[in-house]
């Protein structure tokens, strides 16, 4: 059997080989495989028919989403999507991370690759993996308390390791350990293990380790037979800042204080300069940050308003300076390849801002050949970042955001001239539930060249309001490429 062979039918027929090693391993692909049309999946406890692609082999799809707003539905896009997510989450285990060992924030990432592990029996060693990586030392024990259940498990003493065969087991601890051994050097800064993710911890681990984060991926994904193809929206070793300018001049540092404030949120002055006091690398440094910000996803729709709205989201450096970090280089040229392009539903500010406030991300887009259509997923309802939207205002945040050029500022009278791109050139299609909390004029989005598509989700017990899940996502999807046009 191969190192990472977890299921009880391996699919790589080339695992079992006599001369098969740890290299031995799931790729990630950037180009989207052939497969059968027709994809059945166990959805909300039933089978689900999903996509049936108009054209040869699976449709593909790139997934701009972050970290949980898309878990839901994940399987509505079948094997070919590329994922890309954010990597300025400052919140959760995530805070605690970036505040002792800086790097970039990797709890969406995380939270993504631990959705789309394979479904396994419940006592095979990949259930086990992923309980494993799935696992959070508990938010409401002491520190104490969190430190020894940490110890037991890096010390490979807890029943999370049951089921875990012992050579997967001495990798997955080797890196729990590295992750350890890097803690103990910053002893001074007193990591606190209360909400930790394991997952977490690994994935961190891995990124030092490598100093690399797509390698992290890779092996994350690797152990867990995973297919997944997850990229970072910016390659860096270093973390990531974003930043908001509301209409009132207000800033608003950190995705944790644009989203859902705690108390003593961190709060810096941003120079205007366009250049740092002192030479740093652009993504280098960390800003002041609080300890082990915990936020409960429960109280998202129990927010306090901010004082003005966002009128945009910008990336900051160390000291408190507007940057312009380049997009990660896979995530431009899965918009050449792929069929679909989807803006997830979830937090339009600090999840799919950052992936879209980048130089070159509109001309990949707009200028794309391979893209069939470009659909926004609607919120049922707004939150702390979109209070008072209209289905119009998300349209224009995210076609504003992607005609912005955020290109650095030049001197001497010279400028970089952008193209203003309709709204059509970024959003085919606008997919709202039946029964939305957000306002939907029809007639007025139509006039921008959006297609609107109405379904029905169930209906959510704490808000009362419809959501999506992969049914009702795929029903959309289906129905949006039935009325194209083949080519």
């Amino acid at each position: 059997m191969s190192y990472f062979t977890l299921a009880p039918t391996p699919s790589n027929s080339g695992a079992d080989s006599p001369g098969s090693s740890v290299f031995d391993l799931p790729i990630q692909t950037g180009q989207p495989q052939a497969t059968p049309d027709n994809h059945s999946r166990t959805t909300t406890g039933k089978s689900t028919q999903l996509l049936q692609s108009n054209v040869q082999g699976e449709t593909s799809f790139v997934v701009i989403s972050g970290g949980t707003g898309c878990n839901s539905i994940c399987s509505a896009f079948g094997h070919a999507a590329s994922y890309i997510l954010p990597v300025s989450d400052d919140g959760g285990s995530s805070s605690e991370i970036i505040r002792v060992l800086g790097g970039p924030s990797i709890g969406d990432i995380r939270s993504r690759l631990v959705r789309l592990i394979p479904n396994a029996d419940p006592s095979s060693p990949l259930e086990a993996i992923r309980n494993l990586l799935a696992y959070r030392l508990p938010a409401s024990c002491t520190e104490r308390e969190a430190r020894d259940e940490w110890r037991d498990i890096v010390e490979g003493r807890s029943r999370l390791w049951t089921g875990i065969p012992n050579d997967r087991k001495e990798m997955i601890r080797g890196f729990l350990v590295y992750f350890e051994s890097e803690i103990l050097k910053r002893a001074h800064k007193n990591f606190s293990f209360v909400n930790g993710s394991i997952g977490n911890y690994f994935l961190s681990a891995a990124q030092a380790f490598f100093r690399s984060l797509p390698s992290a991926i890779f092996l994350f994904s690797s152990i867990t037979n995973s297919q997944a193809n997850i990229l970072p929206v910016i390659v860096t070793n270093h973390t990531v800042t974003i930043a908001a300018e509301l209409e009132n001049g207000e800033r608003l540092v950190g995705q944790c204080e644009i989203s859902h404030p705690v108390r003593q949120a961190p709060r810096i002055d941003i120079s205007t300069e366009s250049e740092p006091s002192s030479p740093v690398d652009a993504l280098d440094g960390t800003l002041p940050r609080a300890r082990n910000v915990l936020f409960q996803s429960e109280g998202k729709h129990q927010y306090e308003p901010l004082n003005a709205r966002i009128t945009r989201l910008f990336y900051i450096n160390a000291y408190g300076n507007e940057i312009h970090p380049s997009p990660n280089p896979d995530y431009l040229s899965s918009l050449s390849r792929y069929d679909v392009l989807v803006y997830s539903c979830g937090s339009l500010w600090t999840s799919i801002i950052p992936c879209l406030a980048l130089k070159g991300v509109a001309n990949a887009i707009a200028r794309s050949r391979s893209l069939r259509a470009k659909v926004l997923l609607l919120n049922s309802a707004n939150d702390r970042e979109t209070d008072g939207y209209t289905a119009v205002d998300y349209i224009r945040t995210i076609t504003r955001t992607l005609n912005d050029g955020h290109h650095a500022q030049v001197y001497g009278g010279l400028s970089k001239a952008d193209t203003t791109y309709p709204v059509s050139a970024f959003i085919t299609h606008m997919v709202y539930l039946k029964g939305t909390g957000v306002d939907v004029d029809v007639p007025s989005i139509t006039a921008l060249g959006v297609r609107c598509v109405e379904v029905e989700g169930p209906i959510d017990e704490r808000t009362k309001l419809p959501q999506f899940d992969a049914s009702s996502v795929a029903r959309a999807i289906d129905s949006i490429l039935d009325s194209m046009p083949e080519e």
